[in-house]
């Protein structure tokens, strides 16, 4: 993800400067030119790099500061501020309310992603409790509806379409008011792709949407296209009122750093980015933890929602109890192995440490984790019950281990492998006795009562040790009172 690569070389050049034993002009120019190549090499538009610049330059008077003022913070601060400011388009968009029917009508370029976004965006939603529904109103791309109904059969999503109807309008009306009569509370319209040239299709497409009455359009971009994006986005926005952005595919271009900013300067704020092709490869765009991630300074509120999300409040208690009892056994290492893999792609997960770039877990690592973690649960499908449920790890003499390897088409050498795993993580784990979860969005908690030491037990061991073991986590945890201050700053960060 080059927005990684962003995020790491502004990251680099934060920290030579931090390691400079005078703070000065020179320094300070270094660190901001080291700044502004990587904004421009990620294609964000020069004029908003050279304000930013600017801006920092007011902010950062190292003239004026007092011998006592810590520089460093100062200007990490500073930094921050304006990379949020940069990204910020200054309001919220329109939030659909569970139980309430809300249209939401999505418009976009031609190739954006818009069909898959329309899936995910619903998706989410489902996932969070909400009731949603899919109408195909776009007419003009051949297998526009099939692909609608491919990914909502897939999501579990109802839909509606047409192969007879040439009028998106009148399917679109249809559709909409099906689904408000099957109490849908949130109805999401998808149209056709169009550009900014194609005079007929954007006339359809305010057809549609005076039609339907959409509470909000959402213009779905391709980040690929740059600063490109603020022409075709204006240009939408004169036809439709769009009141929100998803960019898309942000997983592999350039160019990402140039679609935000202009999207941000449209004004209309960005609320989610599709970093992939998978379903859960969808993240809500939320700008001060965004920056935090991307500066390395981590998402803790993110971190936590992601663990709460695969472990229930009302199955902590009976875990920890478990844990507590000193019983950790296979089938506890087996869930544990479930609930990493449910979190969603480890890249995300891991961004959202402290003293985390996205850039210090390449992909390729990333797929390499994932699969040892399903190779490891392929050997324990093919355990007895017995040898799942004991705690004993001397149960797993030569003959069970040669019938695991041979049962799961593995080397007897993997298996020892795994069970030196979860020998290693049975011993961590029997040292949990009595820690707890914070409650949810309770991060102050986490900060107060949790030591490297606890976090370390926490921590998915693929996590921990891709930081570098209990010494990199207790560097990183060293972080956290700067990165705190930080987003404090400027506003809760949560």
């Amino acid at each position: 993800m080059v927005l990684a690569q962003l995020g790491g070389s502004i990251s680099r050049a934060l920290q030579q400067m931090s390691n400079a034993t005078v703070i000065d002009e020179k320094v300070l120019k270094e660190c901001l030119n080291e700044i502004t190549r990587a904004l421009v090499q990620a294609d964000v538009q020069f004029k908003l790099v050279c304000d930013m610049q600017t801006n920092i330059k007011k902010i950062v008077n190292l003239e004026d500061l007092a011998a006592g003022h810590d520089k460093r913070k100062i200007i990490q601060q500073a930094v921050f501020k304006e990379l949020c400011k940069m990204l910020d388009a200054g309001k919220p968009s329109f939030t659909p309310k569970k139980g309430k029917p809300s249209v939401v009508m999505f418009v976009g370029l031609q190739g954006s992603g818009k069909t898959t976004t329309c899936t995910k965006y619903a998706y989410y939603h489902q996932k969070k409790g909400w009731k949603p529904a899919l109408v195909c109103a776009d007419t003009f791309r051949a297998g526009a509806f099939d692909q609608l109904k491919q990914n909502a059969t897939k999501a579990k999503i109802p839909f509606y379409g047409s192969y007879m109807e040439s009028d998106p309008v009148k399917i679109a009306v249809d559709g909409v008011e099906r689904f408000k009569k099957e109490k849908c509370d949130l109805i999401i319209v998808d149209t056709s792709g169009r550009h900014k040239q194609e005079a007929a299709l954007f006339e359809e497409m305010r057809q549609v949407s005076e039609a339907t009455k959409p509470d909000l359009v959402i213009f779905v971009m391709d980040s690929s296209i740059g600063q490109a994006a603020f022409d075709q986005a204006q240009a939408f926005k004169q036809s439709v009122a769009v009141g929100a952005v998803i960019v898309t595919k942000m997983d592999g271009h350039a160019k990402g750093g140039g679609a935000l900013s202009a999207v941000a300067a449209t004004k209309s704020p960005v609320i989610f980015i599709g970093t992939g092709e998978h379903m859960d490869e969808f993240e809500v765009f939320d700008v001060k933890p965004f920056v935090s991630r991307l500066l390395g300074m981590g998402d803790w509120s993110g971190f936590m929602d992601k663990i709460h999300e695969v472990v229930p409040m009302d199955q902590q208690p009976e875990l920890l109890q478990k844990l507590s009892e000193g019983n950790f056994t296979l089938r506890i290492m087996y869930e544990q192995f479930q609930k990493i893999l449910k979190m969603g792609p480890i890249s995300q997960v891991f961004s959202m440490l402290p003293g985390f770039s996205a850039e210090l877990m390449p992909k390729g690592r990333e797929k390499e984790s994932q699969a040892k973690i399903k190779r490891y649960m392929t050997m324990m499908d093919s355990m007895t019950n017995e040898e799942l449920d004991s705690s004993n790890p001397k149960i797993m003499n030569e003959s069970r281990i040669m019938r695991i390897a041979r049962g799961a088409g593995r080397q007897v050498r993997e298996v020892m492998e795994m069970l030196e795993e979860y020998k290693r993580l049975a011993k961590i784990w029997s040292k949990m006795k009595g820690l707890k979860f914070p409650k949810k969005g309770d991060m102050s908690a986490l900060s107060r009562n949790m030591n490297a030491q606890q976090m370390g037990k926490v921590l998915p061991s693929q996590m921990l040790q891709q930081i570098g073991g209990m010494g990199g986590l207790q560097n990183l945890m060293k972080q956290m009172g700067s990165a705190k201050d930080m987003m404090g700053m400027f506003g809760d960060g949560n």
